[in-house]
């Protein structure tokens, strides 16, 4: 299986597991910027130079060769899963993409007969009954967790555990795993851990949100989107994520985190 979703800078100074939806952009481009003085042109997502990446056949064993022999720090960032599932839904589902187009294709049509859904018209703008919309696509989105159908999971809403283990289960090991809520704090534990070509000034490092301005703007405060039932599919489908990286199920409206992640939990249960 390898290590999907890992990214590392060409020096090798640093490796980082993806993981959707938690300031990847921005991560990324640090990382970048750390091998080269500059920011890549365009989405770093794109990017087929300048840094390895799994999804390059050219990247993949010197990625394979330093996980495997815990050569360099390795990290990876998650989020509130309240949080992450709503982006997940205004920038995937409600939001046109960077191609002009609507993500996957024929995944909005196919949510909108099946399940009711409303996106904001052709163009993600027209006013839509938001809570209502969001609730049908979290059924959907346990739906393809639980069940695979009506397709498989997609990596923006499935479970940030799932994408931390698969860097465990063959052979890689954290040395940090932080929170998108309290980014500078954790990225700069990374760099003082780490030697770089150019240094990092994380305060003056721009938030490449690749996501911003796709979909419409989130009309409620977080905790209007779930009612009982909502928690109890994110209870399900995210359970994993809550209890692991330490966030709040009982209050949506709470985005930080109850404490720090328990790296040694985390590699003993995602580790089998």
């Amino acid at each position: 299986m390898g290590f999907p979703g890992t990214w590392m800078t060409e020096s090798e100074s640093v490796v980082y597991r993806v993981v959707p939806k938690c300031a990847c952009s921005t991560i990324g481009q640090i990382m970048f910027y750390s091998d080269h003085g500059s920011f890549y042109d365009g989405d770093i997502h794109d990017a087929t130079a300048g840094m390895h990446k799994w999804a390059m056949e050219g990247s993949q064993q010197k990625i394979e060769r330093n996980v495997r022999g815990h050569r360099s720090y390795a990290f990876t960032c998650v989020r509130n899963p309240y949080t992450r599932i709503l982006s997940s839904f205004f920038d995937k589902i409600c939001g046109i993409q960077r191609n002009g187009k609507r993500y996957r294709g024929n995944l909005v049509p196919l949510l909108m007969q099946k399940y009711g859904i409303e996106v904001g018209g052709e163009d993600g703008k027209q006013d839509f009954d938001q809570i209502a919309s969001f609730r049908r696509f979290l059924l959907f989105a346990r739906d393809t967790i639980r069940f695979k159908k009506p397709m498989e999971p997609d990596i923006h809403w499935s479970a940030m555990a799932g994408h931390v283990s698969t860097f465990i289960v063959n052979g890689g090991r954290y040395n940090h795993i932080f929170f998108t809520e309290d980014f500078n704090t954790g990225m700069q534990a990374v760099l003082d851990n780490i030697t770089v070509t150019h240094p990092v000034d994380l305060k003056a490092i721009p938030r490449f949100n690749e996501s911003e301005g796709h979909g419409p703007a989130r009309a409620h405060p977080v905790e209007a989107y779930f009612d009982d039932l909502s928690m109890h599919l994110m209870w399900e489908i995210y359970k994993r994520d809550f209890q692991l990286f330490r966030y709040d199920f009982d209050n949506p409206g709470n985005k930080l985190p109850k404490g720090p992640v328990d790296l040694d939990e985390v590699h003993a249960k995602l580790g089998d």
